[in-house]
């Protein structure tokens, strides 16, 4: 019998030591169990502000998908709280109800941003950033509401600022320092920080103390103690963290700032070991992630009964981009009396490093603008090994020795660390390389884990590449970790070798994965119905869950429901349908979408089907990789200035091409006259009405990232405008990249091929016109076919799963 191992918090800490326990064997000795409050796996949550700079989405920070649970056994059970061990009888309670009997628990609970317990802090619109909940919130404010204030001005609140800046909000960071970042940085680097934030359009207010939050229901302005006040829509609070301790107090388990632990992470309780921000060892509660590792680390080898190692303690250092600034900082960075500092300064560059020294060792430095010292630098405080001659001869990019042709990791040892996060050696990664056909960064950090968390270290990475297979190192951007191929190398062999199912396409391309990942299989998914659209059949358990479900999850775990209404019209018979369904299901929230449809929230999953079945509208594809909305103005029929039948064109686009396959979200408009009151200028495709013409716009962006469309031609027919659409998104889906929106392909390929291509010959429109002919033609609603077929609504919305419940 294997004993049961319950592992509390499904975060970065708990899932990084049951993979390191796995790594020791631990399979084979323990069942394990993972609860989690969010709904989501465990995904990288150094990457929120990435989220919130919409640089990337859930499914890019994700770090294990269901599929790496299902595959090692995991049981996981989401949007579920443990509120207490009942350490007498060796179970775990849930807020649901459940007993988990345990043998060992991992207490990995994280910590809870710090809410100051000012006035008004109860507010709607004041908010933490810590989840994805909290970027979801943060999106969805910037598009109804302008200005936000931040209180904070250390690095999450700096990056909280940032995102929100990317998402065309005013923001000032407010803080009560003089100068940012102060636990990072010493006043030269914060003020060089400074000036650059300021000049990408953040405002601060510095040495400020905030006294209450005013507003009526919402917030709306922010209150200082010195009488001052500043307006706010939207409040984030980025002022701390705190150590969630709260299911080990509830236990009986001692905890102070932190649940306590010893050299192996045990608590007192012997059976109950805890891990992460929760922590407190020998009186340090750690919050950055190259810590939370090392724990890790520790303690499987713990429960595997190795105790040849103890943790000692960490070296707390940051290497990081702030808002696109290169930032280092490490150990003691402010002099003391007994401390010498070495510094140099290029405020034309931006660019500032000092380094601090004690007797004849390195004690810490700061690094701003240009960082690339910064691993021989830790290395050097780490081993705490004597420096020879000066310090400032480490500075290499602005000594002698930069122009010699060495590079940084040529100085490293093997010993050396090269990804901090994830304590990966130089010598880990040269092994990874000479043993295991490591050909490009990806690869390094599918082997190694090196890369995988804040990414600062890709760089030295691609050194050692480029060090040990010279021209043969793979500089290209492979589809993931599973490959060396790039997108468009899959594509060119699924249609030279005619291949088709993902498992073919990944034994015949020779994946490293057996399973892939949940990066390539929806990827492979796309390529094959986009080559084979007659022949393919849509392998559902390689989508994401929105898109398998035909609706969207929301972070309580119940669905959205989105129907269609084509051009965003819609009539009094359907509008009583929804009414009534509404009714009936206690759907909690009906909201009006940007895209002029109804959005039924807060649906149950097992009423889904019903609620599609009573709708009797098709699926709006709100979740989908397809064609989302086409937004329309009323047009010349009702406004005084419309020079066209928007609403009749928009509802034709619409019409031919709903339910279309693309390899990302795409959204249209028309507009009846220049005013633009359809926001046309900023969509995938937009369409602008001027007198006898119709204006045709592509790579429109009115996300995080906007970005305003290209005017791709002009046409005087309803019927030429819906060949040159077509035309258009069938080369986007031919040779975009699978998840590229098409405001970064338009970039990445150029406004002038696609006009070559499409424009100037006629031909390849017919034939790109009759490919895409094809692929509408097998496309079926899927709310329709899923309620017409018992099984797959019984496989889809009512199946037990064994493994991975709370799906």
């Amino acid at each position: 019998m294997k004993e049961k191992l319950v592992v509390v918090g499904n975060g970065m800490a708990g899932i990084r030591t049951v993979e390191e326990l796995f790594e020791r064997g631990g399979h084979e000795r323990y069942e394990v169990t993972v609860v989690g409050e969010e709904p989501h796996v465990n995904y990288n949550r150094i990457l929120l502000s990435s989220v919130l700079a919409s640089e990337a989405n859930m499914e890019d920070i994700e770090l294990n998908s269901l599929d790496w649970y299902r595959e090692n056994d995991v049981t996981l059970y989401r949007s579920e709280k443990v509120t207490k061990l009942d350490r007498k009888k060796k179970v775990v309670l849930t807020d649901k109800g459940q007993k988990i009997a345990y043998d060992k628990v991992i207490l990995a609970t994280g910590s809870h941003p710090f809410m100051l317990p000012l006035p008004g802090s109860d507010l709607e619109g004041v908010i933490a950033f810590r989840n994805i909940e909290d970027c979801e919130t943060m999106i969805e404010t910037a598009k109804n509401y302008k200005k936000a204030v931040v209180i904070g001005g250390g690095l999450l609140g700096i990056e909280a600022a940032r995102g929100l800046l990317n998402l065309g909000m005013e923001v000032e960071v407010v803080h009560i320092f003089d100068y940012l970042m102060e636990r990072q940085l010493d006043r030269t680097a914060a003020n060089i920080l400074r000036t650059e934030l300021e000049n990408q359009g953040m405002k601060f207010l510095l040495e400020k103390q905030t006294e209450a939050i005013i507003g009526k229901g919402r917030v709306e302005r922010v209150k200082f103690k010195d009488g001052t006040e500043t307006r706010a829509d939207l409040v984030v609070m980025a002022v701390g963290i705190r150590p969630n301790h709260e299911v080990a107090s509830a236990s009986g388990i001692e905890v102070n700032r932190g649940i306590v632990v010893d050299d192996y992470m045990q608590t007192s309780d012997p059976d109950v070991y805890a891990v992460g921000e929760c922590a407190e060892h020998r009186g340090m509660v750690y919050g950055l992630v190259a810590p939370l590792w090392e724990q890790g680390k520790i303690l499987a080898n713990a429960l595997m009964d190795n105790k040849d190692e103890k943790y000692e303690g960490s070296v707390l250092y940051s290497k990081l981009k702030v808002s696109g600034v290169q930032v280092f900082s490490v150990g003691e960075f402010q002099e003391q009396d007994d401390a010498k500092s070495v510094s140099m300064l290029d405020e034309f560059a931006g660019i500032y490093k000092k380094i601090v020294t004690r007797g004849d060792k390195i004690v810490g430095s700061i690094l701003v603008g240009d960082t690339s010292e910064s691993t021989i630098l830790l290395n050097q405080i780490i081993k705490g090994v004597p420096f020879e001659g000066s310090p400032m001869q480490l500075l290499r990019s602005h000594v002698g020795s930069a122009d010699d042709g060495v590079s940084a990791v040529s100085m490293l040892s093997n010993e050396d660390q090269v990804c901090g996060c994830n304590g990966v050696s130089k010598g880990a990664i040269i092994d990874a390389i000479k043993t295991q056909g490591c050909a490009s960064v990806a690869d390094v950090g599918a082997c190694t884990t090196a890369g995988r968390s804040c990414g600062t270290c890709k760089p030295m990475i691609a050194d050692l590449l480029a060090e040990e297979l010279g021209e043969t190192a793979n500089e290209k951007e492979t589809m993931c970790g599973c490959t060396d191929l790039s997108h468009e190398e899959v594509v060119a062999a699924i249609r030279e070798k005619g291949l088709t199912h993902t498992r073919e396409v990944m034994n015949v391309l020779g994946w490293k994965e057996e399973h892939g990942c949940s990066k390539c299989r929806p990827a492979i998914n796309y390529y094959l119905a986009m080559v084979h659209p007659l022949e393919h059949e849509d392998e559902r358990e390689s989508r994401f869950v929105n898109e398998r479900l035909h609706a969207n999850i929301q972070k309580d775990g119940t669905y959205s429901v989105v129907p269609r209404m084509y051009g965003g019209v819609t009539n009094p018979d359907e509008l009583r349908r929804i009414a009534d369904v509404a009714e009936k299901f206690n759907v909690p929230l009906l909201k009006i979408t940007g895209g002029q449809r109804i959005d039924l929230l807060g649906v149950k999953k097992e009423d889904v089907p019903s609620v599609w079945k009573e709708l009797d509208m098709p699926s709006g594809y709100a979740y989908g990789k397809a064609l989302r909305t086409v937004k329309t103005c009323v047009g010349e029929d009702f406004c005084r200035f419309g020079t066209q039948d928007s609403i009749g064109l928009g509802i034709a686009i619409e019409k031919k091409f709903e339910r279309l396959n693309t390899p990302h979200k795409v959204k249209m408009a028309v507009s009846a006259c220049p005013r633009n009151c359809a926001e046309s200028g900023i969509k995938d495709v937009g369409i602008v009405g001027v007198e006898g013409a119709w204006e045709i716009y592509v790579g429109g962006n009115g996300g995080a990232s906007l970005r305003l469309g290209d005017l791709m031609c002009r046409v005087k027919t309803s019927e030429e405008v819906l060949e040159i659409i077509g035309a258009f998104l069938q080369l986007y889906r031919e040779e975009a990249r699978y998840l590229e929106r098409t405001s970064h392909w338009v970039e990445r390929v150029g406004l002038d091929y696609i006009k070559e291509t499409l424009l100037e010959h006629p031909e390849n429109r017919k034939v790109l016109n009759e490919r895409m002919d094809e692929a509408l033609s097998v496309l079926t609603d899927p709310w329709e076919e899923i309620n017409n077929d018992p099984s797959l609504k019984e496989t889809l919305f009512e199946e037990k799963v064994a493994v991975v419940t709370s799906e």
